[in-house]
């Protein structure tokens, strides 16, 4: 892995972010302000499409057990580095795979965290680690969508799920399809930035609901 570069700062954690991984942004800020409200005290954690590990490392604040999972190489090492820095990594189990791909069918969590690649984008941008984290194929869905189909088969009866992607990836299909999938869903966050809204969306079982 290239040296590392640049260090992100939030609240009283520090990450070390390389060249080849996503930066944390409003997307990552956005969701993160929402883990201390939705994770409970000895939770079990999965963080898809993890980055730098910014998100598995806060929710190791509250979590007994954190699964990151990310298909970027670079982003395994990094999330790896900074588990280790912010005290977390006897809670932190980084993999290298795409989506549910390296996650057993028999282990289920209490929450289940994206941040996805929700940006229309064309084949060639999808070219570099640091564009795949953000380009969504045509419609910006293509992700969002295989995601949504397999992550209630992961989650507890009484498990979660926060979602971040933009309005131009159409959000009201993503409840449409939560709900389709058995889940009761409703955006939670959102922050208007440049030409989109950036929301984050909750889906659970329905005896949730009022969380």
């Amino acid at each position: 892995m290239k040296s590392l570069g640049k260090t992100i700062f939030y609240a009283d954690l520090s990450f070390e972010v390389s060249e080849e991984v996503y930066k944390p942004a409003e997307d990552t800020f956005l969701i993160a302000d929402k883990l201390d409200q939705v994770i409970d005290e000895g939770d079990t954690v999965l963080d898809i499409g993890t980055g730098c590990g910014i998100l598995a490392v806060i929710a190791a604040k509250k979590a007994s057990e954190v699964v990151a999972t990310d298909i970027n190489p670079h982003a395994v090492e990094c999330a790896k580095r900074n588990a280790n820095t912010n005290r977390t990594a006897n809670k932190v189990e980084v993999r290298l795979g795409d989506l549910f791909e390296t996650v057993s069918k028999t282990e289920k969590f209490d929450v289940i965290l994206f941040n996805a690649p929700y940006l229309p984008s064309t084949p060639s941008e999808r070219k570099t680690w640091i564009t795949r984290a953000w380009a969504g194929g045509s419609s910006g869905r293509k992700t969002i969508d295989r995601f949504i189909a397999d992550a209630p088969t992961y989650l507890k009866e009484k498990g979660r799920i926060l979602l971040v992607q933009s309005t131009l990836s159409n959000s009201k299909e993503t409840l449409r399809k939560f709900n389709g999938m058995g889940l009761g869903s409703k955006v939670v966050a959102e922050k208007k930035v440049a030409f989109e809204t950036i929301v984050v969306i909750q889906a659970s079982h329905l005896s949730r609901q009022s969380r």
